[in-house]
């Protein structure tokens, strides 16, 4: 079976040129043509005209799955799981530190031609010691005992590749490779990370830098195709 997966911080779908379009980032999102797709910084109001979420959804043919984090406005804000498969149970991991902006992992599990898969979603924050502490509450997420396939996704806000933050991560899902995401007009930043368990399910990782999507966001679209 082969799945692609992305995920993509939409910097609430405002680009580069100061304009906010929902519609520019669906547009992104049907250049990919992915089965998963895991965001950061999206909105979502259900029953206004304004539902980023709902829009994203409907334009891609997936199941939303809204991962909240804090009241932006009207708005939920926070992280976003879209799919095209059926899932079978979601939870939400409390990754908030005090005096610093709510942060949650979400967490889904689906089985796919007998497969039983994890998928983690999460934003970590920007202070490194508030990173360490979100990382040290992630550990105790992934279950390998009811799955046979793990995936970590999202904007971790890690500048360096070895950050301390991530040494834990980077042990639990070995020879992981990266890719730079930010910023989308000279991406020099590996900040967007899909880590993949057992790593051979992992067939090949890029960025998606279509002219659109250098526009749509801050940060470019990481893509994964996973085959097992």
């Amino acid at each position: 079976m082969n799945i692609k997966l992305v995920s993509w911080n939409l910097h609430r779908c405002i680009g580069g040129d100061g304009i906010q379009s929902v519609e520019r980032c669906a547009a992104v999102l049907q250049e990919i043509n992915a089965d998963l797709v895991v965001l950061q910084e999206v909105e979502s109001c259900p029953g206004h005209e304004f539902d980023a979420l709902n829009h994203l959804a409907q334009a891609t043919q997936c199941t939303a799955l809204a991962g909240n984090t804090m009241k932006l406005g009207e708005s939920d804000y926070g992280n976003a799981v879209l799919t095209r498969f059926p899932y079978q149970e979601i939870k939400s991991h409390d990754l908030s530190v005090a005096d610093r902006e709510p942060r949650k992992a979400m967490d889904i599990s689906f089985t796919l031609s007998g497969v039983r898969l994890q998928l983690v979603a999460t934003h970590l924050g920007l202070r490194p010691s508030e990173r360490r502490e979100q990382v040290k509450r992630l550990l105790t997420a992934f279950d390998y005992d009811a799955h046979d396939i793990v995936l970590l996704a999202g904007d971790l806000n890690e500048w360096w590749l070895w950050g301390r933050p991530l040494k834990a991560l980077h042990c639990l899902f070995p020879d992981t490779p990266v890719r730079r995401t930010w910023p989308t007009k000279l991406p020099i930043l590996s900040l967007d990370r899909i880590w993949v368990a057992p790593r051979p399910v992992l067939k090949s990782l890029k960025t998606h830098r279509s002219s659109l999507a250098r526009q749509a966001s801050d940060h470019l679209p990481l893509v994964a195709e996973l085959q097992f």
